[in-house]
């Protein structure tokens, strides 16, 4: 499982409610996840490169950069940062320029994770050569705001072909939810606002950690 920080949200609104994100990364990585994501797009999310710069500096877990990436100046930030993971959205990208963001990110060392949302998105990167396939529940092109649930990876998990882990995002808040997940051919959950919102984060943690996946 991956967690997430992540500072608000269209959606939901304040997510940190005044505590330190830099400590709440801190928190979640003495629980068994794989890696932290960190979102830093400032406009929807509230997020900031200074924030992944400092949760990277903190943890000494994988870090999964979340923004709106479209540039290969934006990969070479993400690098700098400390990230070791970035994420690119198949919604807002055309073909060319993935595959020109995909190699820019592996000159650099760092592993994509590519995102899509729809059947259309699914066959738009499978050809590809990525390393990390993504299926958002939520439509990121209304910034998330839409009800959807872990049924839109159940819907599309089944068209991910090839050999790359499949990640489920997004609207995952139980064990229940991820197990969906997993039936339907996840290798793992990247969970966020549900974490930031309980109220006790260790707890839910490792609720949704115990889950696990067999091996």
């Amino acid at each position: 499982m991956i967690s997430e920080i992540k500072v608000r949200s269209d959606k939901e609104g304040d997510l940190l409610h005044g505590r330190d994100p830099v400590a709440l990364a801190r928190e979640m990585a003495q629980r068994p996840v794989a890696g932290i994501s960190v979102v830093t797009e400032p406009s929807h999310f509230g997020g900031q490169m200074g924030l992944l710069r400092a949760v990277a500096a903190t943890v000494d877990l994988p870090v999964l950069h979340k923004d709106f990436i479209t540039t290969e100046r934006q990969i070479e930030e993400s690098v700098a940062s400390g990230a070791s993971a970035v994420l690119l959205i198949a919604a807002m990208i055309e073909t060319e320029l993935m595959i020109r963001l995909i190699a820019e990110a592996r000159r650099h060392g760092l592993e994509t994770l590519v995102e899509a949302h729809t059947f259309a998105e699914v066959k738009k990167i499978e050809h590809l050569d990525f390393d990390l396939v993504g299926i958002n529940n939520r439509d990121i092109t209304s910034f998330e705001v839409d009800d959807n649930d872990v049924g839109r990876t159940e819907e599309l998990a089944r068209f991910c072909k090839g050999n790359r882990l499949l990640i489920s995002e997004s609207s995952i808040h139980t064990a229940a939810e991820i197990r969906r997940a997993r039936k339907s051919g996840a290798d793992a959950v990247l969970v966020g606002t549900a974490i930031l919102q309980a109220a006790r984060m260790a707890n839910l943690l490792d609720e949704l950690t115990s889950v696990g996946w067999p091996v």
